[in-house]
């Protein structure tokens, strides 16, 4: 169900005086990806004050901590599902401990009727009985078809893909990978989507999209924005996540500086403005919110830019 910009609260005269909208009259599909777009979140501390931030009926995109493994998020994926939203949890394929472990992950997607996860390889070292996220799946989606397709539990699941590169993993290794999900995926008879690493180049952007589309990706690509960040926070974590190519971009372009240093938050208006026209192009078709918990400010910007 998509979420309707009345159900944001009113905001002052001074807020709406900021910027004009990013969407303008002939925007519709960037109108709907902005009402759709999935909010990301943490487990961490702040994630029990972010929870009483969201709108009702948000859709959640719940992110796996290295520190507290994929238990600690499908439990607060119940807590999200029981407070009305709608959660996809993320599975890190490095954390999975063991067959028994993936047996039960899986009884607690079905327990929780959760029909869409989001793989992610993880960072975990050693690794448990996963190597990566397309080991993960080969055995995933064994788990899940071995009743039958009419009996499985999940019928979409969303990764991971790296217009920025990756800090570790080589850029043909990020291509191979790409299309290696997409074919396990779409083989088992479900959809798909990938959602990008932040990155802050448009142009980056466009060339790598253009690229994996020419080479055979063909299922839709979740646009990775960061939402109304403090800049200090988005720098910092950026780093941490491997995005530092991207940084170093906004280092070099001074418009695009400009447009994050003169405030003291990130506004997602920066991206989607550059990009807005190419959207439906490139099989863009929805937006991932990267918020690190600061749930408020990006909900502010939704409801201004849909206003």
């Amino acid at each position: 169900m998509a979420i309707k910009p009345a159900a944001f609260p009113t905001m002052s005269g001074s807020r709406r005086r900021l910027r004009r909208s990013v969407i303008q009259p002939d925007m519709p599909h960037l109108r709907r990806l902005v009402t759709d777009a999935k909010i990301e979140l943490i487990p961490m501390k702040s994630l029990e004050h972010a929870r009483t931030e969201l709108r009702p009926n948000s859709s959640i995109s719940m992110t796996c901590s290295p520190a507290k493994g994929i238990d600690a998020t499908l439990d607060e994926s119940e807590r999200l599902v029981a407070a009305g939203h709608r959660v996809t949890p993320h599975i890190s394929a490095r954390m999975v401990r063991s067959p028994d472990h993936l047996v039960e992950i899986h009884a607690r997607l079905r327990s929780l009727d959760l029909r869409e996860i989001f793989v992610v390889g993880g960072d975990a070292d050693p690794p448990g009985c996963f190597f990566d996220a397309i080991e993960f799946l080969e055995a995933f989606l064994a788990l899940d078809d071995a009743d039958g397709t009419e009996q499985r539990q999940v019928d979409h699941i969303g990764y991971t893909s790296y217009p920025d590169t990756h800090p570790l993993i080589t850029n043909a290794q990020l291509h191979d990978a790409l299309h290696r999900k997409q074919e396990l995926i779409l083989a088992s008879g479900r959809t798909a989507h990938v959602s990008t690493q932040m990155c802050f180049s448009p142009e980056q952007i466009r060339d790598w999209l253009r690229g994996e589309r020419s080479a055979g990706l063909t299922v839709p690509v979740h646009l990775g924005v960061p939402g109304v960040i403090d800049k200090t926070k988005l720098m910092t974590m950026g780093m941490r996540l491997g995005v530092g190519t991207s940084l170093r971009y906004l280092s070099k372009n001074r418009k695009a500086l400009g447009k994050l240093m003169t405030q003291r938050n990130f506004d997602p208006d920066v991206l989607l403005r550059s990009l807005a026209d190419d959207l439906e192009t490139l099989g863009i078709d929805g937006i991932h919110l990267y918020t690190f918990n600061q749930v408020d400010a990006t909900e502010i910007w939704r409801e201004r830019t849909l206003a």
